[in-house]
């Protein structure tokens, strides 16, 4: 195999270099990137629905909830379009707060905020799901919203519409109902009788009955205009706004004819990018693991590996569900008895180390190239220095140098 110098590492790409190996390499046909602040303009001007200036008026509060540090989105251009156009509607920006969606990860710090945010940073606040307040319930499950979510009288977001191991593709209703959420609604769509049900899965939207829940708890929360966009290699590829629901399958028809690379089942390892912002911790860098192993084809034989090459410059990650995805894979005996463990239920957050363990029972995972290899080892994971010494020579390698915005599927 010759170098390449486009598998994804941090904010950068890595060469390799596996002489000794068959390789292919699985790169999605793309798309033309667009300017994400022209491709919202257009968004905002012909929304799914009516536009966001008619749905408000003058003295309504309005939270818009925004992507965190873990989402590759252009909050602030998304920003600007949305406060012209509720400006446009009569609403000052004063009655204007901007939710970071931060889930169960960790706060932004002051100087993440400004770069995310650029001029509209003094608006924004963290969210916390400890301090959320129940607005309804879905399935008899309680939806909690973060304080000034839950009071305003419009709920607005942003959001990035990309694969997903369990909506299928990210974005819409769950930036709001998981990002600026309460723990009962991320308990149960995470959890272990969800995950199991037929149709979560990656790249799936339609009969998949994680989404349908999320969508049924945008409509409870009151989810009233979303901005999304998606992506693929060479950026953001388009713009969606309006109603959630035609939002994400807007978006995600886009995103699964640029993402999509057909596969067959016959590689002993797979060797995939991840890149920032994910791989600063291996919560998120497992996500390409899992994405690989429980796709719409898996493209490993029995018993072969994957390999991450990830900075992980934050180890396993600093917030609440990043703190039980590691407590609960650096306790465990084997993957084996940790899945059938987690199979009785586990806290939020730790849904990461379900599907992880599930991977682990069937291949090995190597972590590369990372700044926390003692926490790679504890995690029942394999670090090594570099790829090359994670791939045994003469192996049949598959190369997937952006793996979170691959789609592998079958060649058949």
């Amino acid at each position: 195999m010759n170098a390449r110098s486009d598998l994804l590492l941090g904010d950068g790409q890595i060469y390799i270099s596996l002489p000794d190996s068959d390789a292919t390499v699985a790169d999605p046909p793309g798309g033309d990137a667009v300017d994400p602040r022209e491709a919202a303009d257009r968004a905002v001007a012909d929304p799914h629905g009516p536009p966001l200036s008619e749905r408000v008026a003058p003295g309504d509060e309005v939270a818009v909830v925004v992507t965190d540090v873990t989402r590759a989105t252009p909050d602030d251009a998304l920003l600007d379009v949305l406060l012209a156009e509720l400006r446009e509607g009569g609403v000052d920006r004063a009655d204007v707060t901007v939710v970071i969606g931060l889930g169960l990860h960790r706060p932004m710090g002051d100087d993440e905020i400004r770069a995310a945010l650029g001029d509209h940073a003094d608006l924004a606040v963290n969210h916390d799901a400890d301090a959320a307040v129940e607005v309804g319930d879905v399935d008899g499950c309680s939806v909690e919203l973060h304080p000034a979510v839950a009071a305003a009288d419009h709920v607005v977001s942003t959001g990035m519409v990309e694969p997903h191991q369990y909506a299928g593709f990210s974005g819409g209703a769950k930036t709001v109902v998981v990002g600026a959420g309460g723990e009962p609604i991320i308990r149960h769509t995470h959890g272990p009788d969800m995950l199991a049900r037929e149709g979560v899965r990656l790249g799936r939207v339609e009969g998949n009955p994680f989404r349908e829940t999320i969508d049924r708890a945008g409509d409870v929360a009151g989810v009233d205009f979303c901005l999304n966009v998606t992506h693929g290699p060479s950026g953001i590829l388009d713009a969606a706004a309006g109603d959630h629901r035609a939002v994400v399958r807007d978006l995600a028809a886009t995103a699964r004819d640029a993402l999509s690379v057909p596969v067959a089942a016959d590689y002993d390892a797979v060797i995939a990018g991840v890149g920032a912002p994910k791989d600063a911790n291996l919560y998120q860098t497992t996500r390409a693991a899992t994405y690989v192993a429980l796709g719409d084809q898996n493209p490993l034989r029995e018993g072969g590996r994957i390999v991450l090459p990830a900075t992980l410059s934050e180890g396993a990650g600093r917030g609440t569900g990043e703190r039980r995805f590691y407590n609960r894979l650096s306790g465990a005996e084997s993957a084996a008895v940790l899945f059938e463990e987690m199979r009785e239920g586990y806290a939020p957050g730790a849904q990461r180390a379900f599907v992880v363990a599930q991977v682990l029972r069937e291949y090995d995972v190597y972590v590369t190239n990372s700044d926390s290899p003692s926490v790679v080892e504890e995690c029942l994971m394999n670090a090594r220095p570099s790829i090359d010494e994670a791939v045994e020579p003469g192996s049949n390698v598959l190369v997937v140098p952006d793996a979170l915005n691959t789609l592998l599927v079958s060649a058949t």
